[in-house]
């Protein structure tokens, strides 16, 4: 699995469809996240190809929203968090294409998402896109694993090891099929995720909102610095198993660290908000942000961490509220010499 910074083909994504996390009403809440989904694809078709999957009969609605430049394509769906059902795309050095599909069974089958369709997409998506495809027996998503592309993979116990996922699977199970469907041999283990990533349409402890690789040997780790936050420890933790931790080459990992929105929770319910859920495409990076007050201080790191690219703030209020960010809706397809 190359690095999210290596050059794409393009982005796949997929349109919200009628399901419990957006409802039905395409002028309420269901229009909402399809209109700021497209803004998403939008935005990123600025940079390179993007391609937009969409349930069997939404097309048209869609294309309403899209840039003409961006290809539509229906297939029964259930959901639109192309990170997590979509394919893993794998490249081989003689330039052929590859893509792992995981089993998907919509974060641990905690009853908010109809999977039957939807655990079909990233074959689909595969096939598209002329990918040679790889089944794994393991439950996994897109946003539980963050790769170096030189042999590194981050993940949480919370999400491989969860009960509801991978029953009687254990680390050194889920370690031999990362290494085979990844082509990775340093696994990285964080304990679980954000306290907020728990409620209902959480994942259970993502990686992409915990820690991230700017690029080989370079971690990128969410903190909280009150003290008084839950997941002031869970960041602690993590700060210092990551300090400990090694690349695949046994070299010591730099950590850079990027403090979590002032805001803690709105209506009384306690968010998992981060600017680590951000889609690296190429020339540019796609922020989740947040009207809030640290924004700016966040989007100079970004750019200081990630020179020669465009950082472009998207405000990701409306898609963590359905139960993610902008890495999340999205999915890279890496450019390879075949095609």
């Amino acid at each position: 699995m190359p690095p999210e910074w290596a050059p794409h083909a393009r982005t796949w994504m997929e349109f919200p469809c009628v399901n419990e996390t957006f409802g039905a009403d395409p002028d309420g809440a269901l229009g909402h996240s399809r209109a700021v989904w497209a803004s998403v694809a939008n935005t990123i078709v600025e940079y390179e190809p993007v391609s937009m999957v969409c349930n069997l009969g939404d097309g048209d609605a869609a294309r309403r929203l899209l840039d003409s430049a961006i290809a539509v394509h229906e297939t029964p769906t259930g959901d639109a968090w192309a990170r997590d059902s979509g394919p893993t795309f794998l490249t081989h050095p003689d330039g052929r294409l590859g893509a792992t599909h995981w089993k998907f069974n919509a974060w641990g089958n905690q009853g908010f998402s109809d999977f039957s369709d939807e655990q079909h997409v990233g074959a689909f998506i595969a096939g598209l896109a002329g990918a040679e495809l790889f089944s794994s027996q393991m439950v996994n998503e897109g946003g539980g694993i963050h790769v170096d592309g030189d042999g590194s993979v981050m993940i949480t116990e919370t999400v491989q090891l969860d009960p509801d996922r991978n029953p009687n699977w254990n680390a050194e199970q889920v370690e031999t099929e990362l290494k085979s469907f990844l082509g990775v041999g340093n696994i990285i283990w964080l304990p679980r995720g954000l306290t907020g990533d728990y409620g209902w349409f959480g994942t259970r402890g993502h990686i992409d909102i915990l820690a991230s690789f700017v690029t080989s040997g370079v971690v990128l780790a969410h903190t909280q610095p009150d003290p008084t936050h839950p997941d002031f420890d869970i960041c602690r933790e993590n700060l210092r198993i990551l300090r400990a931790g090694t690349d695949a080459a046994g070299k010591p990992l730099r950590i850079v660290e990027m403090p979590a929105p002032v805001t803690q929770a709105v209506d009384g319910e306690l968010v998992d908000w981060g600017y680590l859920n951000y889609y690296v495409c190429n020339g540019a990076v796609i922020m989740s942000t947040f009207d809030d007050p640290n924004d700016g201080a966040a989007v100079e790191l970004m750019a200081e961490l990630y020179p020669g690219r465009k950082i472009v703030p998207h405000d990701a209020r409306a898609i963590f509220e359905r139960g993610g960010g902008v890495h999340c809706i999205t999915q890279q397809q890496p450019a390879v010499s075949g095609g």
